[in-house]
Formats: structure tokens, C-alpha cells, sequence
């Protein structure tokens, strides 16, 4: 594709504007940031505006402009699973997580790990809890990453050989450094800059795309009657509605997800954004039909786009669309929001990811009398080999659906919902039988993904019926079955089990630092 100078130079304006931000945002809501509480957890300090927007950019991401309208542009309306999903997952939310943040805050807690080592006592299974917890960050990260490529590409900016990943690796570099010296404020901070430039994009796409196209019926008049939801296909609809249930349970265990959970003020700014944040899933709704759009003007028979699409598949089909319909400045800045939209939750991610090692397998296996400056120095060096592990999922799994890479680390970290979620109102599973069902679930979800070469729904036969299922609901319905029959085994023995939580600590503490914007 010709070089498009015009929309690389608005895109470029916007990525420096956000990498300022990202720098001078050290300098917000001041604290020391060579403690890890103030680097990774931005102090526990964000009300409840800032607390929407860091959710919304953590949670609504590359993965959402990119893989979902990828999915319905190739597979059609299954792609659609992720909005109810968004919708079911806040009553959840507001119901368990002012329990964690309560706990978390009593106890001092930086990750969901701490709270499985104190409330269970059992080092290994926190160990556990934290490795899955990188692991499944990884192709996450890689995931945004994706998207930050395909539409550098769309610019025209092509590259060969050694130098092909060289767009990412700045692009890297920048979010390094600015996660580096800022922690958790640097994406707060852009996360508010992010989102309201997706909106303006979203918005000035689903008024002006159907126009061009002739109106909303012709959008889906172009869907081909084999990318819908059938009546006669059972596994089409057993994969959907596992793939919505599966990914809504897997949601709020992802360390990004927890992180900003805690860093929040209060129990009350939880419960607000579990309220306000279905916004974004209006959003993601109007973003999903993207990809509907995308068929209605035909971009894949272009021939503009032929080397585009064999390179990138179907995650090329929004900026295909948006460099079709839109002027070039449009287009730059509409690059930029899926650009910037990818940096904030990436950044978030690395975070979290070098909080739970630092807390529980550094401190706790490496240096326990380590001090919180060299803890706090841990995390940073930390988050960028977390930035490092996502290049190579990029590098060496396919991902001709950008989405797979978030479906395969919802395969892996469904398995801590046993233990955190569970966890949070009864310390009656055993933390033994607990490891063994994270263990024996981890392995069977890899394996039938690996069998798949990497893809997320199985296809169950039964009696001659073939079902699809989301991996992650088989292989977490063999975790729940292991903990809770084990657990009955080994809590026979009448063996004291720890826990050094209180009941209290789950009510405690309504607002250090209020709940103020």
C-alpha cells in the first residue's frame, strides 16, 4: 500500500501528544514512586471518573476495534457474544468486587495473589494464581500489539525483513518508557485522552458509513445468510452462548482488571462504574457492526487491499473501511484512537503483571527482606519483560483472528475462579484440592486448545451431536469438579486450615481518600 502521509503525520501528533501526557502524568496525584502501592496502584486514589475511564480503556481495547469486527467481517454475527457478555459481567461486579477491594485495602493487598496467600495460607497456590495470571496477560498484551501493527500498516509503512517488527518495537519502547517512570497514572491519564477520541470515531463511522452505503438495510442485506446465528445449527449457538458465559466469568480475574479494581478510592466507586460502565458496551455493540459495514462496501475484493488482507487477514477490515469511506486526516486520527486505544491497555497490562510477580514470586520466593524501593525497582524492570513475552506471542502463534490470542488467555485464567471468587465468601475449599483443579484444568484447556492449533471452541460430540463449546467452560467445569471432591476428602482430616483475613475486613473501610473524581 502507497505511503499515506497525510494520516501518518495526524497519527503521529496524537502518539507524541499522548506519550507527554503519559511522562508528565508522574506528576499527578503526586506520590512516591518507588513504592509499589503508589506505582502499580496509582496509590488507591482514583474516584470515580477516573476509575470509569481507566476501566474503559483497560477493558475496552485494540481487542475491541480490531479482533471484534474482524470476527463479524469473517465469521459474522457469532462476534456479537462479546456485548452480552460486557452487559451480564457488572451485576457480577457489583455484587463480589467491593469484597476484594475491602480486603485488598484492610490487608494491603497489590494483587489477586496476596489475597489467595492470606486468605488460604498456601504459598504454592498463590504462586499458582500469579504465573497463571502472567500467562494469560501475555497474549493479551500481544493483542493490542496486533492492532498497533495492522494499522501502521494500513499507513503504508511496510517494512521486510529484519526491520518488519521494527513500528512495534518503538511503539514498544515508548510504552516502556513512560510505564517506567509513571506507573498506573501514565494509562489513567491517556485513558481519558483514548476514549473520547473512540467515541468521536465510532460515532462519525455509524453516521457516515451506512449514508455511504445506502442505509442500515444494505449493511445487512451484505451479511451472507451462512454468518448467522441459524436455528438449525445447536453448535452454533452452544458456541456462542458458551464462548459470552466463559468470557464474562473470565472478565474481572485478569490482573489488569484487578488492578484497577484496586486502585480505585472506594467500595462506592466500584459499585458506580459497575453501573456506568455498560456504556461501553453500547459502544462495543455500534463498534462490532464495523465489521458488518466492512462487507457492505466490499472491501476484501478491492484490489487496493489484496496484499493487505493476505498479510493481515481479517483483522485489516476496519481500516480498510475507514481508508475507503474517510478522508485521509479522518483516517489518521481514527489510526491513532485504535493506536492509543491498544498503548493504554497494554501499559496497564505490563503493570499488572509485574505487580504479581514482584509480590509473589519475587518477594515471596527470591528476596523476602527485600525493601519496597528494590520491590518497587522490580515491578518497573518487570513490566518491560512482560512487553517483551507479548512480542514473542506475536512472533510465533497465528493469529489470523486477532481475537484468539484474548480467548486463549480466557482458557487459562477462568482457573482462578475457584479460588478468588469463591475465596471471597468461604475459606471452605482445601487450598490442596484447589491447586490440583487449577492444575488438572490448566493442562486439559491447553491441551484441547493446542489440539485445535490455538483456536477457542471445541467441538464436543455427544450422541452423535456435535456441540461447540468454549474451552474455557469444559475445562473449569473439571476444576470445579476436582476442588469440590477433593476438598471433601482432604478437609477430613480436621487439619486447622489458615486464613489471616477477618470477617470484617470484606466491609471494611468504605473510602480512604473518599471517592471523589
Amino acid at each position: 500500500m502507497p505511503l499515506n502521509i497525510t494520516a501518518l503525520v495526524v497519527f503521529i501528533f496524537f502518539f507524541a501528544l499522548v506519550t507527554f501526557i503519559g511522562f508528565a502524568a508522574a506528576n499527578w496525584k503526586r506520590g512516591d514512586l518507588d513504592q509499589l502501592h503508589e506505582w502499580g496502584l496509582a496509590g488507591g486514589k482514583f474516584g470515580t471518573l477516573i476509575t470509569w475511564f481507566l476501566l474503559g480503556g483497560d477493558l475496552y481495547t485494540a481487542y475491541t476495534f480490531i479482533a471484534v469486527p474482524a470476527l463479524a467481517f469473517g465469521a459474522g454475527a457469532l462476534a456479537f457474544f462479546a456485548v452480552p457478555y460486557t452487559i451480564v459481567v457488572y451485576p457480577f461486579v457489583f455484587i463480589v468486587f467491593p469484597r476484594l477491594w475491602s480486603v485488598a485495602r484492610a490487608r494491603g493487598y497489590i494483587t489477586a495473589a496476596d489475597f489467595i496467600r492470606g486468605r488460604y495460607g498456601d504459598r504454592w497456590l498463590a504462586l499458582a494464581i500469579a504465573l497463571t495470571g502472567i500467562l494469560a496477560t501475555m497474549p493479551y498484551i500481544a493483542l493490542q500489539l496486533i492492532g498497533l501493527e495492522v494499522v501502521i500498516g494500513a499507513m503504508g509503512v511496510q517494512l521486510a525483513g529484519a526491520l518488519v517488527y521494527l513500528p512495534l518495537i518503538i511503539s514498544f519502547a515508548i510504552l516502556a518508557a513512560f510505564d517506567f517512570f509513571s506507573g498506573l497514572r501514565a494509562p489513567a491519564a491517556i485513558a481519558i485522552v483514548k476514549d473520547i477520541m473512540i467515541y468521536i470515531t465510532v460515532f462519525a463511522a455509524v453516521i457516515v458509513i451506512p449514508y455511504e452505503v445506502g442505509g442500515w438495510d444494505k449493511v445487512f442485506a451484505a451479511v451472507p445468510s451462512e454468518k448467522l446465528l441459524l436455528a438449525d445449527n445447536l453448535g452454533t449457538y452452544t458456541g456462542y452462548a458458551t464462548l459470552f458465559l466463559g468470557s464474562a466469568m473470565a472478565l474481572f480475574l485478569y490482573p489488569h482488571s484487578v488492578t484497577g479494581v484496586l486502585s480505585s478510592s472506594s467500595r462506592h466507586v466500584i459499585r458506580r462504574n459497575a453501573a456506568l460502565l455498560p456504556a461501553y458496551s453500547f459502544l462495543l455493540g455500534l463498534i462490532a457492526l464495523l465489521g458488518f459495514m466492512a462487507l457492505a462496501v466490499g472491501v476484501r475484493e478491492m484490489p487496493a487491499y489484496a496484499a493487505a488482507f493476505k498479510q493481515y487477514g481479517p483483522n485489516f477490515a476496519v481500516p480498510a473501511l475507514f481508508l475507503q469511506v474517510f478522508p485521509s486526516w479522518f483516517v489518521g486520527f481514527a489510526f491513532a484512537s485504535i493506536g492509543i486505544g491498544a498503548l493504554v491497555p497494554a501499559a496497564i497490562m505490563s503493570i499488572a503483571a509485574a505487580n504479581l510477580f514482584t509480590r509473589n514470586i519475587y518477594r515471596e520466593f527470591i528476596n523476602p527482606n527485600c525493601s519496597p524501593a528494590a520491590e518497587a525497582r522490580t515491578a518497573k524492570t518487570m513490566s518491560l519483560m512482560a512487553k517483551v513475552g507479548a512480542l514473542l506471542f506475536i512472533m510465533l502463534l497465528p493469529h489470523e483472528y486477532a481475537i484468539q490470542m484474548q480467548l486463549l488467555g480466557g482458557i487459562w485464567i477462568i482457573h482462578t475462579f475457584p479460588a478468588m471468587i469463591f475465596g471471597l465468601y468461604t475459606r471452605w475449599l482445601n487450598s490442596k484440592a484447589l491447586l490440583i483443579g487449577w492444575a488438572a484444568g490448566m493442562l486439559c484447556g491447553t491441551w484441547m486448545a493446542a489440539s485445535l492449533n490455538f483456536q477457542a471452541i471445541y467441538p464436543l460430540v455427544i450422541g452423535g451431536t456435535t456441540i461447540r463449546v468454549y474451552i474455557a467452560i469444559l475445562s473449569v467445569l473439571l476444576n470445579f469438579a476436582l476442588s469440590v471432591g477433593l476438598t471433601l476428602v482432604f478437609n477430613m482430616s480436621k487439619r486447622a486450615q489458615k486464613d489471616e483475613t477477618l470477617p470484617s475486613d470484606y466491609f471494611a473501610l468504605e473510602g480512604i481518600g473518599g471517592g471523589g473524581h
